[in-house]
């Protein structure tokens, strides 16, 4: 199992409506292609306007192949558009268990 931790900076001032657009818009493509969806948080004490999201997948392959899914959707092309600008900065972490983490799927 790998877990993908997306995090995002988001531009001052923009981060209510950036949430209203993920919710509304992003959420239920990423729910429909990439399947299981852990968590979205976002920052209160540290680094402020950032938002993380956690998404599992099998392997590196699967993960591949849902990213290939989404991509391949217009209705993400279009959120995407609506979403330009909207960032300052973006960190992809991909990370995997170990025998002893606890299982939460």
């Amino acid at each position: 199992m790998i877990f993908e931790l997306r995090t995002y900076t988001v531009a001052h001032g923009q981060m209510t409506s950036y949430l209203d657009r993920y919710e509304h818009q992003a959420l239920p493509l990423l729910r429909k292609h990439l399947g299981r969806f852990l968590g979205f948080y976002v920052s209160e004490i540290g680094p402020l306007n950032q938002v993380l999201h956690i998404w599992a997948y099998e392997d590196l392959t699967d993960r591949q192949h849902r990213r290939a899914e989404l991509d391949a959707d217009p209705a993400w092309h279009a959120f995407k558009e609506l979403n330009a600008g909207t960032f300052v900065h973006q960190e992809v972490k991909i990370m995997r268990d170990l025998p002893f983490s606890p299982q939460w799927l």
